[in-house]
């Protein structure tokens, strides 16, 4: 089956567009191609700081024939009607027009339509050019004589050459014809700007990729990063160092050539003064080279990928970067040396002066309230008071640093350095650093509880705020990476196995905002409290972090929804306390899970289910408060209502107890025994007896059950089940 080649040729594609750029190409071709009923075997799309191209093999030659039956209106309908068929149905008149009947609406006309498909390459010549015309870059321009009308084409940079082959690999392909501003499409392109810039022509992909080879064009993005990786770990071998290996540099650099060479450089030894992090960041930012290291420390060694094979070997190459590599690194060291002569502290009133919020203060205030709730989160997270105070307040000091101001990626980890030069507790040190982690959900999380005290007390302190400002995140917007804050809190408490009265805390934060800017209340716009309304969306999160963990989103809702019920007469349920502890959650769905999965739950689960589908039945008829009451012993005239009545109250007991210590695997353990009396009492008692106060009596002993049960976990939430409460 024939194959498509399409290569649009470009004087330049910036690193960070190609990616998106060749699956864009991959979506539009292949989308159109099936929308036009072109399927295909397969598509792959590829990208150089020159071109991009595609291809898509296993085309048919043409589209395929049509044929559609289309519906008219009745026999005899008005002429409105029929006209308005027969132009939709392109019929000149009703002769072409066939009648069926209908046993119901009777006759009616049915036009019986005919397409031939078109040649694959006439469909291709439709629809390359408009995508190129309406291709999606972030950013475009136009050039030349053209830019001056206002439909010319806008590309990255200027468009130099389009090749477009179809054709099958048995014969030399056809060229797609068509035309987009001036550049006509063939079946010539171009190798290397500097080693091999003449024409080359091309039919098909495998003999095109081996000629832009030999014109030392790589045109497999993939293959240029395993090529770069590969041989710079071989150079740096050579020299008995070690390559220091960093995925999204690679990407890039494998962005700014078509043909990599890798070379080794260096710098003066002088400059590993410097913090490793400090050389690293200068040498990847300013020049996109690799570093080195050797026994585990960074040598003054780089790798730099070069775009030709230099007749020197590559001297003026490594030498063109050294030079800028030396500047720089020589700015890096006189930033540090001048930030080591002043104290962090020193540096804090300048955070009065960096507004944080319009709405929620400068960074100098957020300070102090960190700091304050740092100091009341370390006796819960088992860290020294002070020492969580003294880590909070000097958090933020090295944003004002020269090093931070040029590297802002750095802050945090330079607050540790200047930390630990100035003397500092290991442990204050170490949290100024780790109190913005964990930044993503791969990152690690602060272990240390200084650390963890500061790291919550800062999440915290950015979510609080800007929920009491009504800024929440909405839809896929979330520009203050709430959802990662939160994320955030959860994993430090989670995997620290932390107990966090959450809703206290933040209930707590509020009035500390409220004291220092009025525009902030204690209610939020929509009027609900602040904290409840940020548990929500922690609880929300919780979910999506269980979930993709493995665990069940029902079980969460059922782990939630537990009911607290007086020990009376009357069991009138009670609001449950509040839900705020994460790892208490976690743990009882954990116990949730392994409980369903035994016989006991599965059969537990079903017994519920059945006295809760009856209960919604008679209560439609004798209310939800008919069974509010406890069942009357002296009613139970059935030995499996004895054992029922038994077993629900030995469960209340056990449950309540267990829950107390929240020890959930036995409350799941007490409900379990409930399994055979209920399966008994639903074998051989009939529940809607002809007895009113039978029937009254045995709906109330079901109502136990229900009640029982849902005082451990909400089970009408489970599989999606939705019962009353």
């Amino acid at each position: 089956m024939p194959d498509l080649l399409f290569e649009l040729f470009s004087e330049e594609i910036p690193a960070r567009m190609q990616r998106q750029a060749a699956d864009d190409l991959k979506r539009l071709v292949t989308n159109a191609l099936v929308e036009r009923g072109l399927t295909y075997e397969g598509a792959a799309a590829y990208a150089t700081p020159r071109r991009l191209a595609l291809q898509v093999v296993g085309l048919p030659s043409r589209q395929p024939d049509l044929r559609e039956e289309r519906k008219g209106p009745r026999v005899g309908a008005p002429e409105a009607a029929i006209a308005g068929f027969l132009k939709s149905a392109g019929l000149a008149s009703l002769d072409q027009a066939k009648i069926e009947k209908d046993p119901k609406k009777g006759e009616f006309y049915v036009a019986v339509i005919e397409r031939a498909g078109a040649e694959t390459i006439d469909v291709l010549a439709e629809i390359l050019p408009e995508i190129v015309k309406s291709f999606p870059w972030p950013k475009s321009m136009r050039w030349g004589a053209a830019s001056e009308r206002p439909d010319s084409l806008r590309w990255v940079r200027p468009l130099h050459s389009i090749v477009a082959t179809f054709g099958p690999e048995t014969e030399t392909p056809d060229v797609v014809v068509f035309e987009v501003d001036g550049v006509t499409s063939g079946n010539v392109t171009h190798g290397h700007r500097f080693m091999a810039p003449y024409a080359i022509q091309v039919k098909r992909f495998d003999d095109y990729a081996l000629a832009l080879e030999r014109s030392k064009v790589v045109i497999d993005p993939a293959r240029r990063r395993d090529i770069i990786l590969h041989d710079a770990k071989d150079l740096a071998f050579a020299q008995g160092l070690e390559l220091v290996e960093d995925a999204g540099l690679l990407e890039e650099v494998a962005g700014l050539v078509e043909w990599p060479v890798t070379l080794m450089g260096s710098f003066d030894e002088s400059f590993l003064s410097v913090p490793a992090e400090v050389i690293r960041a200068t040498i990847r930012v300013n020049q996109k080279c690799f570093v080195l290291r050797q026994n585990g420390e960074l040598t003054n060694r780089f790798i730099l990928v070069a775009n030709i094979e230099a007749s020197d070997g590559g001297a003026t190459i490594v030498a063109g970067n050294e030079r800028p590599i030396a500047a720089r690194l020589s700015d890096a060291k006189f930033f540090y040396e001048t930030d080591l002569k002043l104290r962090l502290e020193e540096r804090l009133p300048k955070l009065d002066a960096i507004v944080f919020h319009e709405k929620l203060g400068t960074q100098g205030e957020r300070v102090k309230r960190i700091a304050a709730l740092a100091k009341e989160l370390a006796p819960i997270v088992g860290a020294d008071a002070f020492l969580a105070e003294r880590a909070a307040t000097l958090c933020k000091a090295d944003l004002v640093s020269e090093m931070v101001g040029e590297f802002p990626e750095l802050q945090g980890l330079m607050g540790r350095y200047y930390a630990a030069a100035q003397g500092e507790d290991a442990s204050v040190a170490a949290a100024i650093e780790e109190h913005y982690k964990p930044q993503g959900p791969n990152d690690r999380i602060p272990t240390d509880p200084t650390s963890i005290a500061v790291a919550l007390a800062d999440k915290l302190d950015t979510l609080v705020g800007f929920w009491a400002i009504d800024e929440k995140p909405t839809g896929s917007k979330d520009p203050y990476a709430l959802r990662r804050a939160a994320l955030g809190v959860i994993r430090i408490v989670l995997e620290n196995e932390l107990r966090l009265p959450l809703h206290g805390v933040m209930a707590g934060l509020v009035p500390a905002i409220h004291g220092r800017h009025k525009s902030v209340d204690a209610r939020n716009k929509s009027g609900h409290d602040v904290a409840a309304d940020l548990l929500e969306f922690f609880i929300d999160r919780l979910k999506v972090y269980l979930r993709d963990k493995g665990a069940r989103y029902d079980l969460i809702d059922a782990a939630l929804g537990a009911v607290a019920f007086a020990d009376s007469e009357k069991e009138e349920a009670t609001s449950a306390p509040l839900q705020d502890d994460l790892l208490m959650i976690t743990r009882k769905v954990d116990a949730l899970d392994k409980f369903l999965a035994t016989d006991d739950g599965r059969n537990l689960l079903a017994g519920f289910r059945r006295a809760v589908n009856i209960l919604k039945i008679e209560e439609k008829k004798d209310g939800p408060e008919a069974y509010a009451q406890r069942h009357a012993p002296n009613l139970r005239i059935e030995p499996q209502e004895h054992k029922l009545a038994a077993a629900i109250a030995r469960a209340r007991e056990e449950t309540a107890e267990h829950l107390k210590t929240e020890d959930f695997a036995g409350a799941m353990r007490a409900l379990s025994k409930l399994r055979a009396p209920v399966d008994a009492f639903f074998d051989d008692v009939t529940v809607n007896a002809e007895n009113a106060d039978l029937r009254l009596n045995r709906l109330r002993l079901l109502a136990e059950l229900r009640r029982v049960m849902m005082g451990v976990a909400d089970f009408g939430k489970i599989a999606g089940e939705a019962t009353a409460s």
